[in-house]
């Protein structure tokens, strides 16, 4: 019995150590890191002054792999657009543009990707799609009002969705601004236990 847990653990610190040696890993440590980094510096963060003071960095899940999917894509032209609501009397219009269909934890899961309305024009966000989202984590681990995922128009029929990359909407730090709430039809049935925790004034 003793041998078959050495044997265990064994296999668990291989599997974790070659997931902390692949791109895609190192890719979702480096964007934690500029996470911080932009908290942190007064020019860029978007912390209340009294909070930026005694900020020591944002709190997030493990990176874990598991987290990092690749969905199918499906287009739904001829969408009707909407005005989504947010955490003011804000409502900004979007239009669901497809949905990504993926499985994690061995649950068929689909989520709506919407874009703005009128689309962005800077060259930097022409093909960006927003993607909200809660979870079971959702109030209990990640903040309650749900996370983003940023990701683009794919150019096949699959796309990746890394949840490590989640993050929070900006209310979430600071209540003068405004912020999407995510869909109830984005809400996933399980615990994404990806990306950036709840943030502790």
């Amino acid at each position: 019995m003793m041998k078959y847990n050495f044997y265990v653990l064994f296999l668990f610190t291989c599997i974790v150590f070659s997931q902390e040696n692949t791109p895609e890993f190192l890719e979702a440590v480096a964007y934690q890191q500029h996470e911080n980094k932009t908290f942190t510096d007064a020019q860029t963060s978007i912390l209340t002054p009294q909070d930026l003071k005694e900020f020591t960095g944002l709190d997030f899940y493990p990176v874990d792999l598991k987290y990092r999917v690749t969905a199918s894509f499906t287009a739904t032209p001829n969408e009707i657009p909407f005005l989504m609501p947010t955490t003011t009397d804000r409502t900004p219009q979007y239009v669901k543009y497809g949905e990504a269909h993926f499985v994690l934890d061995g649950k068929q899961l689909r989520l709506n990707l919407y874009q703005s309305v009128p689309p962005m024009t800077d060259p930097d966000y022409i093909d960006y799609l927003f993607l909200p989202f809660t979870d079971l984590t959702s109030g209990d681990g990640s903040y309650g009002g749900g996370r983003f995922l940023d990701t683009t128009i794919p150019s096949a029929d699959t796309m990746v969705l890394d949840f490590n990359k989640a993050y929070n909407p900006y209310c979430a730090y600071n209540s003068s601004y405004s912020c999407p709430i995510p869909p109830k039809e984005n809400d996933l049935l399980l615990r994404v236990e990806a990306g950036v925790k709840a943030f502790e004034h």
